[in-house]
């Protein structure tokens, strides 16, 4: 047994019916997990459960919107009368509502939140609960976004919440630490029906999805770019004995590309004897603290070189 064997452990992953949730799913069986396949849509955590066992791996499905704390509770309790334990869980359940802020609606927001991250937030409560009765550690892996991490036009909702989600994996990976259990974020970025509507990678995605053409080396490492089952090995490697040392990280995947993010922290730090007046920062901004502003939003794929 190597010591990324999930062999005997058993995992819930929200939001696993297709895309990068059912990669992560199918590829927690394959290394020996019995998993919660959980989806809002019955249809799809029953294919993915099919598609799973077929494989030789062990699965249920759970039909149920993640975001209130009777659904978590719903999960926890199935998983346990499914294997008899808890020790991973996957947080991937999310949902779009793309607008800018002007344009945006209260049920815009309310939707992507409750179901991001008030979904993170109950069903990591529920989860911890019960590995704590247990007492035996856990994982909680919790997947972020790189809006999340940077801010993207139009998804005020969206990257409120996965940049919410970063900040619970740092808090809860102190919360939980006595209790053996370790708290990460992963920042993935793969073909999905998320990311297929991007000018950059449609071709590229139409291309995979109709005629299985594999991405080209530079999407892969210059964009950190691939399929869904590319960002599967992070999670497995996460919910493993080889990461018991790591915690309260943001981990980026994708493609060829692995990477960790920073934590955010103060890059420049002036002082003056008496504090601060409005006068006093407008004359040194240019040449202290502002002198070299941060950056926001996802830089744009720079295309094929030529």
């Amino acid at each position: 047994m190597t010591a990324t064997d999930l062999t005997g452990k058993a995992a819930i992953v929200t939001g696993a019916g297709r895309g990068l949730g059912l990669a992560y799913a199918q590829a927690l069986a394959a290394t020996g997990a019995s998993v919660v396949v959980n989806d809002a849509d019955a249809d799809a955590a029953d294919d993915a459960v099919r598609q799973i066992t077929l494989a030789g791996g062990r699965a249920v499905a759970e039909a149920v919107p993640v975001g209130t704390a009777e659904a978590a509770d719903l999960l926890v309790s199935r998983t346990v009368a499914e294997y008899g334990r808890l020790d991973v869980l996957v947080t991937n359940a999310g949902i779009l509502r793309d607008r800018v802020l002007w344009k945006m609606t209260d049920e815009d927001f309310d939707a992507v939140i409750e179901t991001h991250l008030r979904g993170t937030f109950t069903c990591a409560r529920a989860a911890v609960a019960r590995m704590r009765e247990q007492d035996e550690g856990g994982r909680l892996i919790l997947v972020g976004s790189p809006a999340g991490q940077r801010g993207n036009f139009g998804q005020t909702n969206y990257a409120s919440a996965k940049a919410g989600i970063a900040a619970m994996a740092r808090t809860w990976s102190m919360e939980c630490a006595k209790a053996r259990i370790t708290v990460n974020a992963i920042v993935p970025v793969a073909a999905t029906a998320m990311t297929a509507t991007i000018p950059a990678f449609a071709p590229y995605v139409e291309a995979w999805r109709e005629r299985g053409e594999p991405f080209p080396t530079w999407l892969r490492r210059n964009e950190g770019f691939g399929i869904p089952d590319d960002a599967a090995g992070l999670v497995t490697f996460l919910a493993s004995d080889a990461a018991v040392g790591v915690t309260g990280q943001c981990i980026g995947i994708g493609g060829d590309r692995l990477s960790l993010w920073s934590h955010p922290e103060e890059i420049s730090v002036d002082y003056a004897e008496g504090g601060w007046s409005a006068e006093a920062i407008a004359e040194a901004w240019p040449t202290s603290v502002g002198r070299e502003p941060q950056t926001v939003g996802i830089p744009a794929p720079q295309g094929e070189p030529q």
